[in-house]
């Protein structure tokens, strides 16, 4: 049993987004160990092809599981999550976690006047996992929910840059957020692991009234919950020094110098991923 508790949670996304989780359960679980690989080499997610998608999300996973010996997976990526968490969960022997459902039970539980929304990339709202996991969440709380679920291209490229304000990237949220304002919405889900980058910018244009929610602190919830059922949560001891790998397919320098800007110092060396 010792074996399998040391072993490290792993995690993927498309490039830095889902770093936002990995802070979250860095925080949470500070004596689990983490591994992340960020697809950069093939980010964006959101405008590729759902089998296209998929078939990444397999590799990494699997490659996180045969390589690093990963206890449990975390799909940090809404894109990724919502075209193949199933059989994502089906393939592996080891738990796997991804972001839509938890970010979906916290939308329902912070609305007060039932009209909420998310965002996400062009795949993760086509493929209407959001729709589905906001309806069940609302099931298990007797509420029926309204949701207005709303694409936004381009955010993601916005954040990859490090251009997380400014006046272009506020034009093209008031542009591509119009429908949420008019739909008079009082939560709205930032439905991919970028967006937070940007929540600045979201609330100048969605306005105090509107409580945005990051589905990382949910998600990091769930995978302490699922360690604790599993019996495969790590100890809180201080003698143990948890371990932090990153990983990129792609430019590794970038991925190191802009990552440590979103994530902190824990991201004080990246790696290139042994694809």
């Amino acid at each position: 049993m010792n074996a399998q508790v040391d072993r490290p949670i792993g995690m993927f996304d498309s490039g830095f987004g889902g770093l936002t989780v990995a802070r979250s359960v860095i925080d949470l679980l500070p004596s689990e160990d983490l591994v992340y690989i960020g697809d950069t080499a093939r980010y964006p997610y959101g405008p590729k092809p759902a089998s296209e998608v998929r078939s990444y999300a397999i590799e990494l996973a699997t490659s996180l599981v045969r390589d690093f010996n990963a206890k449990l997976i975390i799909v940090a990526c809404n894109t990724a999550a919502s075209v193949a968490l199933g059989e994502l969960q089906s393939l592996l022997s080891v738990p796997v976690i991804g972001v839509v459902e938890p970010g979906a039970q916290a939308l329902v539980e912070a609305t007060t006047n039932n009209r909420v929304a998310v965002i996400g990339t062009v795949g993760t709202i086509a493929s209407g996992a959001y729709e589905s996991a906001v309806a069940g969440a609302s099931r298990s709380v007797s509420r029926e929910v309204s949701l207005t679920a709303t694409a936004c291209p381009g955010f993601v490229e916005f954040v990859e840059r490090d251009e997380t304000s400014g006046q272009a990237v506020t034009e093209l949220a008031g542009k591509l957020l119009a429908p949420i304002r008019k739909a008079g919405v009082d939560a709205l889900l930032l439905g991919c692991t970028h967006y937070p980058y940007l929540s600045a910018v979201i609330s100048e244009v969605m306005g105090s009234g509107v409580k945005l929610i990051n589905s990382a602190d949910a998600t990091a919830s769930e995978v302490r919950d699922v360690l604790i059922k599993n019996n495969i949560s790590r100890s809180v001891d201080d003698e143990v020094k948890s371990s932090h790998e990153f990983y990129s397919s792609g430019d590794v320098q970038h991925f190191a110098e802009l990552g440590r800007r979103f994530l902190g110092p824990e991201l004080s060396l990246a790696k290139q991923w042994p694809k």
